[in-house]
């Protein structure tokens, strides 16, 4: 099945990664939100350990130029695509981090503009609004 996923973080104006369609291996309408976020996982380790691997020093061919710096700077994340570390990701490490962060509050999750706060709440999948992952970030202070 594919839904519609946006990634943005608070303060920002533009989103982190636009609307994208990714294929989840789901055929049913209604899904829980752990059986949601534990499948866009699968999906995305899935996606990231079929990506080759640079093993050359220096990589010629992503050098970028000075106006794609900029762009790279805007997103707070400044990366060319190459993987260096050679280890694969664990699908299951990844599903259990990602329940946990929604469990602690470190991103939420919304179907519609309407928020999903519960891991056994049912989502309708056959009205295909976009799913809004907003990664929150905390605020750190320290005592005079």
């Amino acid at each position: 099945m594919e839904i519609k996923v946006t990634v943005k973080q608070l303060g920002k104006k533009h989103p982190v990664l636009s609307e994208q369609k990714i294929e989840i291996a789901y055929e049913d309408s209604n899904i829980s939100l752990e059986n949601l976020l534990e499948l866009i996982v699968q999906q995305q380790v899935d996606a990231f350990n079929a990506k080759s691997f640079e093993l050359e020093d220096e990589d010629y061919a992503k050098i970028s130029q000075d106006s794609y710096l900029n762009i790279l700077t805007d997103t707070g994340k400044v990366g060319f695509g190459s993987i260096y570390n050679l280890k694969k990701a664990d699908v299951q490490k990844a599903q259990e981090n990602a329940i946990q962060a929604f469990e602690d509050g470190m991103f939420a999750v919304f179907y519609n503009d309407e928020q999903l706060e519960d891991l056994t709440q049912t989502i309708d999948l056959s009205l295909q609004h976009p799913f809004t992952f907003i990664r929150l970030t905390f605020l750190v202070g320290s005592y005079w």
